[in-house]
């Protein structure tokens, strides 16, 4: 696969290399459902995909994508805030689990993630994985939403367990207008290298 160097091309990348045919993977901010596809293609017909959007539109249209791309078999989509997802999946099940924060692509800038219910999302999601599970997060700010939810994340990402979990944070230092942030999570006991052949990122 080709991967753009943009911060959503980092997180496929990251993501390809650690999921594998079969695996359950949570796509918690589903938008137009693009992830949810890249998901359900990199789990294959035996795999599964729980994705969520709390909007009805992100929903509907992430729907219509399953179905043209030919991968609504293996994926279920719910309508329901991000940070409700332990109702929908049991600890320790998770191969991947994915948020991109911020605003809905092509949507109302007006209409945004918070922390108060993002952090509980990441939270509940890192009890979702399995123990070589990994969990990238894309965190767009600026516009409309400023740079409340964006602190708080990082702020909040410091905080997590290192005994349990690896955190990197990264950034782009050269390029300006408030580039999004990749963030990847590997549980404890997560290969570096993800699949044979296949880099860290």
């Amino acid at each position: 696969m080709d991967f753009p160097l943009n911060t959503l091309g980092l997180a496929h990348r990251f993501l390809a290399a650690h999921i594998r045919p079969g695996a359950f993977c949570v796509d918690a901010t589903a938008g137009k459902g693009r992830d949810t596809v890249f998901l359900a293609k990199l789990a294959g017909p035996q795999g599964r995909v729980l994705a969520m959007d709390i909007q009805p539109q992100a929903v509907e249209a992430t729907k219509a994508l399953i179905q043209t791309e030919g991968v609504a078999d293996r994926v279920e989509v719910v309508l329901d805030s991000h940070s409700n997802l332990s109702r929908y999946a049991s600890p320790g099940t998770a191969d991947a689990v994915v948020f991109n924060f911020g605003w809905l692509p092509g949507g109302s800038h007006q209409i945004f993630t918070r922390a108060q219910t993002s952090i509980p999302a990441i939270t509940q999601g890192l009890e979702l994985l399995k123990p070589d599970g990994v969990m990238s997060l894309c965190i767009y700010y600026g516009r409309d939403c400023g740079y409340e939810e964006r602190d708080a994340l990082l702020e909040f990402l410091e905080t997590i367990d290192d005994r349990r979990f690896t955190v990197l944070v990264s950034c782009f230092a050269n390029r300006p207008n408030d580039p999004p942030i990749p963030v990847f999570i590997w549980g404890p006991q997560a290969k570096a290298g993800g699949k044979e052949g296949l880099p860290l990122l």
